[in-house]
């Protein structure tokens, strides 16, 4: 994503079920990374 994009709309859970968005993080940086699931050629 180029810098100054908006950040498209997502939910994502972490290990104890909370639910993020977004405006969880409205005016703090954010970093996301993605990689491929286990055991595949990614």
């Amino acid at each position: 994503m180029d810098k100054g994009m908006k950040l498209p709309e997502f939910k994502l859970s972490d290990g104890e079920g909370r639910m993020y968005t977004p405006a969880d993080f409205k005016g703090r940086w954010l970093a996301l990374f993605f990689y491929s699931k286990n055991n595949t050629s990614g």
